[in-house]
């Protein structure tokens, strides 16, 4: 069926499609009055968090009569957390952040659906002026005198009643053409409504995940925060242990040292006696007269004697120089250092912990 364009003048009790039009609009008017004004929303229009809409305007008006002592926005004086007020609609409460109502979201959708509305109305309004427009009517080019004003529901097209009673159409099931109009008018506002208010469910949704997403950032920066602070109280006690275990070997380390370094000086005392006792004997050896060479050598053999008496010289003993007594073994506490992982819950990571430093603190052993 092919449709050709022309142009009527409406009668002046014309009741066609518009009368359909104009019930569809008002329906979705309806769907677009602020609960607060009683008026179209006007922008901005914000969202709270119950999914119901105010006017910005209106919204802040209710928030500032709940709250007479929270500032205006951009006050210099204005308090760094916000205030609280319920929605008109559902009672719900709505707490808002230091921004007040201008931190609440905008539902751009509603905002869009409004401009499309006023576009529509404009259009309709304009097209109700017969002194001014023309209304344009489709004609059918096989009779070209005869307006569109049937539908055949069998072919699912447009058609005039010349072609219902003379034309292809003749066998088929028909309707009038505004029946057809209004029903698919409310169907398409009833679709519409479901469609803003399943947008409202999605954004709702998003809402929710992006509030999951923020969480979950805070608690893992917490949990990294929780877990640095254990490994470096892990560290800290390694440090303070190592230094004590360094401290004793030092300290085993000095007392030898002392009790050798004493010995040296004891045995180089006793070779200073030593060396004197051979060069005086040497000198003596030299003495040309018997008398004197007698007295001087009887003196130093009895020197020598009690020199020889004492010659015992006292060693350390056998392996005193090693250090290798200080073993400790970390094979098991370096396991479990290279194990430890994450439990089923904070007090079991807490208690995993706990035991590591206890080996760490008492499992040192020499």
């Amino acid at each position: 069926m092919s449709f050709a364009l022309g142009f009527k003048h409406p009668t002046a009790g014309s009741s066609g499609p518009g009368a359909g039009s104009g019930a569809t609009m008002e329906n979705l008017e309806k769907q677009l009055i602020c609960p607060v004004c009683l008026e179209m929303f006007s922008k901005p229009v914000v969202i709270l968090p119950c999914q119901h809409n105010l006017c910005r305007k209106c919204a802040n008006d209710i928030f500032q009569s709940a709250n007479p002592l929270w500032h205006s926005r951009g006050s210099s004086s204005a308090t760094p957390s916000g205030g609280r007020f319920r929605c008109p609609s559902c009672r719900h409460e709505v707490v808002l952040d230091r921004h007040g109502v201008y931190g609440l979201q905008r539902n751009l959708l509603v905002e869009n659906i409004i401009d499309i509305y006023r576009q529509q109305e404009s259009s309709r309004l304009v097209s109700m002026k017969p002194e001014q427009q023309q209304q344009q009517q489709l004609m059918c080019e096989e009779h070209e005198d005869e307006k569109i004003n049937i539908y055949c529901l069998s072919c699912q097209t447009p058609t005039c009643s010349m072609c219902k009673v003379f034309g292809q159409h003749r066998d088929c099931d028909v309707a009038p053409l505004g029946t057809v109009y209004m029903r698919q008018k409310t169907e398409l506002s009833d679709g519409i409504a479901i469609l803003v208010a399943s947008n409202d469910n999605v954004q709702a949704v998003i809402s929710q995940m992006e509030a999951i997403c923020r969480t979950i950032e805070e608690n893992g920066q917490r949990q990294r925060e929780h877990l640095s602070g254990h490994f470096e109280r892990l560290v800290s006690i390694l440090e303070e242990r190592k230094q004590e275990l360094v401290g004793l070997i030092t300290k085993e380390q000095d007392e030898k040292l002392k009790h050798v370094q004493s010995l040296i000086r004891q045995h180089s005392d006793h070779l200073e006696v030593g060396v004197t006792l051979v060069e005086s004997g040497i000198q003596s050896m030299e003495e040309p007269h018997m008398p004197l060479f007698i007295q001087s050598a009887q003196a130093i053999l009895e020197k020598m004697a009690v020199m020889a008496r004492a010659s015992k010289l006292e060693l350390p003993e056998l392996g005193y120089e090693s250090m290798s007594h200080f073993v400790i073994d970390i094979d098991d506490l370096a396991g479990r250092l290279r194990n430890i992982n994450f439990c089923c819950s904070v007090a079991g990571d807490e208690e995993d912990f706990e035991e590591v430093e206890e080996e760490l603190d008492f499992g040192s052993r020499f």
